[in-house]
């Protein structure tokens, strides 16, 4: 095989482009400073979302089991064998206990632990019931508005200066939303085959190459030296030995993804996983052996269970939080599924999670959301607005979440204390955002 000049140089751009994920769709006028040098604010903490596509069903993975409304709508899909919940929250009122899936015992293990908390009724205050649409408000942080030309990730790195080889990573093919427009993360679906596509005895020249190409101080360069930086430090690095043994699947190899590049010590701060499926509208198998709902519970549960430990060292840095574009309908339909619904639960985990209790306020089930979903309590801002402020050091909530207000924000004290919050959260819009442009 033979490859001309201009074939090389156009393959080294390309390969940079496609492996940084970060889909720069839109443009923001920020510090373009990368090195780290003039990295002001924030903290050394790490944040890890996990988002569950397809609309996760909250009300099968943290049950009201015993509560008879959930028992008569809920039908053949009522969760049998839950796994009880010291819920630690007056809040929730005497109508129902609450535990978790059989399926997802190992968060029980980490919930007693006081390492995980619970958020139930909580999530974006919207009335979209599409897939498309809740997950661009919530990864985009601005509920109703699809046009944001930046993720809410994206603008918290950029409002912290976050500076290192490699502060933002997206496990997994492309970059979410959330960190749209961001010149700051590398996708990475395997941390072994890394490294510039082509024929593999160019791979060194085309490494070359690529380092004076991207030698600017420009966003696009920023994006493509991180990428060459974090090859040239994984090509050091041989297989990884986790701590503790991890499911199969390609969830649990994306967390390990992650946990290799916390160990390595490459400056992350914010990470992304995936789990999709969730979206069961016809035999969605609550209490089957092999049914499609208890599968990801276990996926979930198993995952983040070995994610956790294998990072023992890292916990108090660590925080995790789960989240899903919006819940599921109270009544099982006649396809034994159920259909998008409204209200849902998130799960924070970490060493600095005031865990082993369900937050929020419970609204019962009296009184549905257009007779049908679960009524949110949280906004799902507040949750990631608290890791935000008390753990990353990031006061800019305004920046972060454009429209996000003194009123509307309302910690529940998941993390830290109150005492950690600065002097004065700015809830002004910081930072010059252009449009979205065409991708």
């Amino acid at each position: 095989m033979t490859i001309t000049r201009r074939q090389f140089v156009v393959g080294c751009s390309a390969a940079i482009a496609a492996m940084a994920g970060s889909r720069l769709g839109g443009m923001v006028f920020d510090d373009p400073d990368w090195s780290g040098t003039a990295h002001a604010a924030g903290s050394n903490n790490i944040l890890v979302t996990v988002f569950l596509r397809g609309g996760c069903d909250g009300l099968s993975l943290v049950a009201p089991f015993d509560d008879p409304i959930y028992v008569a709508r809920r039908g053949s899909l009522a969760l049998g064998g839950a796994l009880p919940l010291d819920v630690n929250n007056a809040g929730f009122g005497p109508t129902s206990s609450f535990g978790l899936h059989p399926g997802a015992a190992p968060l029980k293990e980490l919930y007693d632990g006081g390492d995980l908390a619970v958020v139930h009724a909580c999530g974006l205050d919207d009335d979209t019931r599409s897939h498309f649409d809740a997950m661009d408000y919530m990864e985009r942080g601005t509920p109703g508005i699809k046009s944001t030309s930046s993720g809410w990730l994206t603008r918290h790195l950029q409002s912290v200066n976050a500076g290192g080889t490699l502060p933002a990573l997206a496990a997994g093919a492309n970059a979410p939303s959330s960190l749209l427009a961001s010149a700051a993360t590398v996708a990475m679906n395997s941390a072994n085959g890394y490294q510039l596509s082509g024929p593999s005895r160019y791979s060194a020249a085309m490494l070359t190459t690529a380092e004076k190409i991207y030698a600017g101080g420009t966003a696009v360069e920023g994006a493509g030296k991180r990428t060459i930086e974090a090859i040239k430090a994984l090509k050091s690095v041989g297989s990884y030995s986790p701590a503790v043994a991890y499911p199969s699947g390609g969830f649990a190899e994306n967390l390990k993804i992650v946990a290799q590049m916390i160990k390595l010590e490459l400056g992350l701060r914010v990470a992304t996983v995936d789990l999709g499926g969730w979206d069961h509208h016809e035999s969605q198998g609550v209490n089957e052996t092999y049914g499609p709902f208890k599968s990801l519970a276990t996926q979930l549960a198993a995952g983040l269970h070995a994610f956790f430990n294998d990072l023992a060292a890292f916990q108090g840095r660590l925080t995790v939080v789960v989240m899903s574009e919006f819940g599921r309908r109270l009544g099982v339909n006649a396809s034994n599924g159920t259909d998008h619904g409204h209200g849902n639960v998130m799960l924070v985990l970490g060493g600095q999670v005031n865990g082993g209790k369900v937050y929020g306020r419970w609204p019962g089930l009296q009184d549905l959301d257009q007779d049908q979903d679960l009524r949110i309590t949280t906004d799902y801002r507040s949750v990631l607005g608290e890791v935000v402020v008390r753990l990353l050091n990031n006061a800019k909530l305004g920046t972060v979440f454009p429209g996000l207000t003194e009123a509307t924000y309302k910690p529940l004290g998941i993390v830290g204390t109150a005492a950690d919050d600065p002097a004065q959260i700015d809830f002004g819009s910081g930072g010059v955002f252009l449009p979205l442009v065409g991708r």
